[in-house]
């Protein structure tokens, strides 16, 4: 089918839905509309555009100001088409569901072109007119979009519906879901992405996420031992320790590690833990190494203080 044919036939479908909802047009209106129509179809659709406008100027019929939104959307012009589409339905309420349709399409042709940024903001205007709109297949960019972007508030709720259309996602889903929810300080579910990433991922692979599962572990596990969660708060900080990552913590997290110990009364290993502290700072130096020093003499001299607060 020639682009002649195919907007002629497009023109035609239009103007089956445009006699469904509109009757008798204003003369001036009609003669413009009719004008339109036929720019449309042989595809001077700037030419078309003028004449829709004219009609809209004219008459102020939801027809006009539809048809307006329709070329629009047909150049890609999302901002334009969102407004003249408004201005319609705002006249009709019945033309949400052509506007919703209209920025759909041009959001999917967007997608095909990796146009994300068009694409995006077709999908939302869409939204706007069709707040319930399945949008499943473009659920994926549109997530990778706003993570790009930082937006990520916006972009879970999508990787979500993109996981739940399909459970057998890659990798690199699962990785960006996680980071997602680390950034909105969701340590819980982060961790269990990135544990599925990590089994994914070929030892070669794995820094990156060890990175990820390193920090989310030491950050819930200090928060499970404020919360008085010791044993989960002790198997945290050990997944940290397991990974390795991220490697410039690795003194804070033996610190921690003793503080659990001690919290458990387990002494001997609570004194190991901050030996490592010292073991690992190379100058020996350092406040976080007095500290640890602090507690081994603490644990090993101060009987009489760890028997009254039940803890080493």
């Amino acid at each position: 089918m020639s682009s002649l044919t195919a907007r002629a036939a497009c023109a035609a479908a239009f103007a089956g839905t445009l006699l469904s909802l509109a009757c008798a047009p204003r003369a001036a209106e009609d003669g413009a509309i009719a004008r339109g129509d036929v720019a449309y179809a042989t595809g001077d659709l700037n030419e078309a555009l003028a004449e829709y406008q004219l009609a809209a100027r004219q008459g102020n019929e939801a027809e006009a100001h539809a048809r307006v939104g329709h070329t629009y959307a047909d150049l890609g012009r999302v901002e334009e088409a969102r407004n003249s589409y408004r201005q319609a339905t705002e006249l009709d309420g019945r033309w949400a569901d052509q506007a919703g349709a209209d920025l759909l399409h041009l959001a999917r042709d967007a997608e095909s072109r990796s146009d994300r940024f068009q694409m995006a903001s077709a999908a939302e205007t869409a939204l706007e007119f069709l707040p319930g709109l399945a949008v499943e297949e473009l659920a994926l960019p549109l997530a990778r979009h706003y993570f790009d972007n930082g937006d990520f508030g916006r972009a879970l709720p999508l990787y979500q519906k993109a996981l739940a259309s399909a459970p057998d996602s890659t990798a690199d889903v699962l990785m960006e879901v996680g980071i997602a929810f680390e950034e909105v300080t969701d340590c819980v579910r982060a961790l269990g992405l990135f544990e599925r990433f990590r089994e994914l991922a070929r030892p070669w692979e794995r820094s990156e996420v060890d990175w990820h599962i390193g920090t989310c572990s030491y950050e819930l596990g200090k928060q499970r031992r404020m919360d008085g969660d010791i044993d989960e708060s002790l198997d945290l900080v050990n997944r940290t320790l397991e990974v390795g990552e991220p490697r410039n913590i690795q003194p804070q997290v033996w610190f921690e590690k003793g503080e659990i110990l001690s919290e458990l009364n387990r002494c001997d290993e609570a004194v190991e833990a901050y030996r490592r502290v010292r073991a690992l700072d190379a100058s020996g130096t350092g406040a976080l190494v007095r500290r640890a020093e602090e507690r081994i003499d603490e644990v090993r001299f101060g009987r009489d203080q760890r028997e009254m607060r039940g803890r080493c």
